[in-house]
């Protein structure tokens, strides 16, 4: 009981609670449409690429996220507009976004005076604690926005996620609907970089709605149930993190894993 206990104790705890159940909910909701479109690789291209964003605005004294959600949005619309007009392969402008991104970022902190290799793992591999309020109203609005849009518009996302062509068909506005999606994904990936990090966050925005997939192939199903799974999993982890004093992204990851695998048994025990 000690880690629910402290909430109420401890600013930055709470802050951390806060942002993981939140970025649980916009990361199943978003990672709901990045599965069963099987855009995976897309996601992690933005998430890396996001990291040039991030260089820069700590090279000019900016706000880093504020640099990251410019970098990443303009690289998801951008891979959008490559793929859509085949001017480039999508797989290679995914790669191609992804690794200038983490060369540019690599470039200008270390330009940075006075950077330290800590600056890089704190936005590589997540720094809960550095979690702000400001952070957290960012992941309620993006929740909020999110929520209203999957109660509106969730049949024509639907549709583009499963089958663009026949979504066309039925004058589902399809590129309107890929733009718009690549950034709320670009979006979601920024504003929880915090809580999982650069290289692991890409697990968190697959491994719920894996999880519920296992279970069940309804697109709802799985949008309804893949962010209950992400907040329990994510507050799981961070209070294994609290109790063992082990970095809470990697906690998050090894219970969602374990979770996937516990739902992939369960056939073989019928």
């Amino acid at each position: 009981m000690g880690f629910f206990s402290d909430l109420f104790q401890y600013g930055y705890l709470a802050n951390a609670f806060a942002a993981c159940v939140l970025s649980g909910v916009v990361c199943a909701l978003v990672g709901t449409y990045v599965v069963c479109r099987r855009m995976v690789f897309l996601a992690g291209g933005i998430t890396h690429a996001s990291f040039g964003g991030l260089g820069i605005a700590f090279w000019m004294g900016a706000d880093p996220i504020a640099g990251a959600t410019l970098f990443a949005v303009a690289s998801a619309l951008g891979i959008e507009w490559a793929g859509s007009r085949h001017r480039i392969r999508e797989d290679s402008a995914i790669g191609i976004v992804w690794s200038v991104g983490m060369a540019v970022g690599a470039l200008f902190m270390s330009l940075r005076p006075g950077y330290t290799s800590g600056d890089l793992a704190a936005y590589l591999f997540g720094s809960i604690v550095t979690v702000t309020r400001g952070d957290v109203e960012a992941l309620a609005l993006l929740a909020l926005l999110l929520a209203a849009g999957a109660a509106l518009w969730l049949r024509p996302v639907m549709l583009v996620a499963f089958d663009r062509d026949f979504a066309r068909s039925r004058g589902v506005p399809t590129r309107t609907v890929s733009y718009l999606m690549s950034a709320l994904v670009a979006l979601t990936i920024v504003l929880s970089i915090r809580i999982m990090g650069i290289v692991l966050l890409i697990s968190l925005l697959t491994l719920p709605a894996v999880i519920v997939n296992q279970l069940s192939r309804n697109y709802r199903t799985i949008a309804l149930c893949a962010p209950a799974v992400a907040v329990a999993g994510n507050i799981a982890g961070l209070a294994v993190s609290y109790r063992f004093e082990v970095p809470p992204g990697a906690a998050i990851i090894f219970i969602l894993t374990f979770a996937l695998v516990c739902v992939k048994l369960l056939p073989l025990r019928k």
